[in-house]
């Protein structure tokens, strides 16, 4: 007693599993990564205006974006570090913790301290933003892929088994 495989048409069937809760999650990726790219927009928006509106202008003496207004991380950076550079000119190298108490210069240090922090803060705020949008974008690819094998069809070849 042989049996011999005899090949048929595949045939294309719809999963036997339900998908619903996989394609419920490939739509929530999605609408996740759109929710992060428009939120990461509306905080790099909100920080550029804001360095903006301070009417900041990036000095001659700097080492880039020379009289460009700071409006974004690398002229936020650059200012930052060039307020270092005047700040430690005027205290002749010596850093705020290094200066007596009674030097008049640690007022300066002072202020160049919270102007460089407050720089350094908008330079990360760019940074989170940018990382959001990136994950937003990766989300959204992510959602769609999952959704969309969720909904394709399954391919089943049967093989009919005969005995000859």
């Amino acid at each position: 007693m042989s049996h011999t495989a005899t090949p048929t048409a595949d045939t294309v069937e719809a999963p036997t599993r339900r998908a619903g809760l996989v394609k419920i999650l490939g739509i929530l990726g999605v609408l996740g990564g759109v929710v992060l790219i428009v939120g990461g927009i509306v905080v790099w928006s909100i920080v550029s205006s804001q360095l903006r509106a301070e009417n900041i202008t990036v000095p001659d003496d700097a080492a880039a974006f020379q009289g460009q207004t700071v409006a974004g991380p690398f002229t936020a950076f650059v200012q930052a570090d060039i307020i270092q550079h005047h700040a430690l000119d005027a205290s002749g190298g010596k850093t705020y913790a290094e200066l007596d108490k009674d030097d008049p210069v640690r007022a300066t240090m002072m202020n160049a301290s919270f102007l460089r922090a407050s720089l350094f803060t908008s330079v990360v705020s760019f940074g989170v933003a940018a990382f959001a949008m990136g994950m937003g974008i990766l989300s959204i690819i992510f959602g769609f892929a999952i959704h969309r094998l969720a909904s394709a069809p399954v391919v089943v070849r049967r093989t009919a088994v005969t005995s000859g």
